[in-house]
């Protein structure tokens, strides 16, 4: 599974910004956001320098992120318990067939005198 850049809203960035300018560490804000560190700093260095016009791209929200990721997570699941139900439905069948005398025969003729 490839790496994909994520996006943020300018209202996330902000409170997260906000959260380490209320004396938050920085370390923690970021642990608990999912962010790198020096995401985080690039951020309030931004937001510092000119807060009106701070991250003018619309960006996407996390939670949509978040969201698609589970989705694939469970498209992914359902393949895998799919294929793993044929599995166990073939090895069903081939238990069946030994048990009633109907499995492998031998390919080799019997040779009469």
């Amino acid at each position: 599974m490839g790496l994909t850049r994520r996006r943020f809203t300018r209202e996330f960035k902000v409170a997260a910004v906000r959260m380490v300018l209320s004396g938050q560490s920085l370390g923690r804000v970021a642990r608990e956001l999912e962010l790198n560190e020096s995401v985080l700093r690039r951020w309030r260095r931004e937001f510092e320098g000119h807060r009106q016009e701070s991250f003018p791209g619309l960006g996407r929200r996390m939670a949509e992120s978040r969201e698609a990721e589970l989705e694939r997570k469970i498209g992914q699941l359902t393949l895998e318990n799919d294929f793993l139900k044929k599995v166990l439905q073939r090895l069903e069948e081939q238990q069946l067939l030994s048990k009633t005398g109907g499995g492998l025969r031998s390919t080799r003729r019997s040779q009469k005198k």
